[in-house]
């Protein structure tokens, strides 16, 4: 298989290539030459949104079995580089999001619920939900609905990671003492590891699969009590899990997902939203998803194998609560 990947060089991309390359594919990479691209690639260089940007790409003779995409920024670029690639490749899978369907979202929502509105494959960047949604749009418009295949992934951790969810909670741990941690423990959480959205990609593209799939694991494939006594377990065992309820959380202003990772409280549209969808569709396709243990192990392992600081996207807001709030929390329990 010829796989052609954009971007490729961080988090999802970089796990795709790695896939691809383990399976023996002939692999190509398009990217800004920001970051190295990994061993083993050809590379070719350009920025999709500047002028003149998919030179490289048209002036190369390549053609593909599949192009795999995750761009999340203005949809246009993805609509330029669909048409590009439309007579030279054979299937495009988009790495979309659930964000695309629209708010509020039921809880265990399939993929014909109700999608955003106001979106265009022509669309410069506006808001998350609709430029992916947009990029979807620029998709089906270049490939159609039988040569793409629209992969809506939810909450994404593992190694590569440079949004800062697991980074984050496991540099806290690895800190120590007291640690607030959000109740209740066993909240089921919802999640794909990066390594396992690669290899479902790839094993789409090998059975040429179309249409759209929410990507995650099945709802409480793990719990946050899992997740942070891993955390705690792979870092040292010297963080000390002070469980704290939600109400108090949200009385001290906390911000959940963002100033809490991964956390939303039970009950609210946002935990449905995130931690509660059908992935029926993706599992009978053969998603497989890997314990909560081996994706915290080998994402500390990564993080050790970097000095302990991980990469930070520039266009994601930093992850992670202040110590001092959490501080002030813990002592007034």
């Amino acid at each position: 298989m010829r796989l052609l990947m954009l971007g490729g060089t961080e988090f999802v991309g970089r796990a795709v290539v790695e896939e691809a390359l383990g399976r023996g594919w002939e692999v190509t990479v398009f990217h800004r030459g920001r970051h190295e691209a990994p061993p083993g690639v050809r590379s070719l260089l350009g920025d999709r949104t500047a002028p003149g940007g998919l030179a490289a790409l048209a002036e190369d003779p390549g053609e593909w079995d599949v192009v795999v995409d995750t761009w999340s920024g203005a949809p246009r670029a993805v609509r330029d580089t669909a048409r590009l690639l439309r007579g030279r490749a054979r299937r495009y899978v988009y790495v979309s999001s659930c964000s695309v369907y629209a708010w509020p979202r039921a809880a265990e929502h399939g993929e014909d619920a109700p999608l955003v509105e106001d979106a265009s494959a022509d669309a410069e960047q506006t808001a998350y939900a609709q430029d992916k949604r947009g990029g979807e749009l620029a998709v089906l418009d270049a490939f159609g609905e039988e040569r793409s295949v629209l992969v809506r992934a939810g909450l994404i951790l593992g190694p590569y990671e440079n949004i800062g969810r697991l980074p984050w909670w496991l540099a806290r741990t690895a800190r120590g003492g007291p640690m607030l941690a959000p109740g209740p423990r066993d909240l089921p959480l919802q999640y794909v590891d990066v390594r396992d959205l690669a290899e479902w990609v790839l094993h789409a593209a090998e059975r040429e699969l179309s249409g759209p799939y929410n990507l995650v694991s099945p709802p409480g494939h793990t719990t946050m009590g899992e997740l942070l006594d891993t955390c705690v377990t792979v870092t040292g065992g010297t963080a000390e899990l002070r469980w704290t309820e939600p109400e108090v959380i949200l009385k001290a202003g906390i911000q959940p997902w963002t100033e809490l990772p991964v956390w939303v409280p039970p009950g609210s549209d946002l935990h449905d939203a995130l931690h509660s969808r059908d992935v029926s569709r993706a599992v009978a396709a053969g998603l497989n998803c890997r314990p909560v243990e081996e994706t915290v192990a080998d994402t500390w392992r990564w993080l050790q194998d970097l000095g302990g600081v991980a990469p930070q996207r520039p266009d994601r807001p930093h992850s992670g609560l202040d110590p001092e709030v959490e501080a002030k929390v813990l002592g007034a329990g």
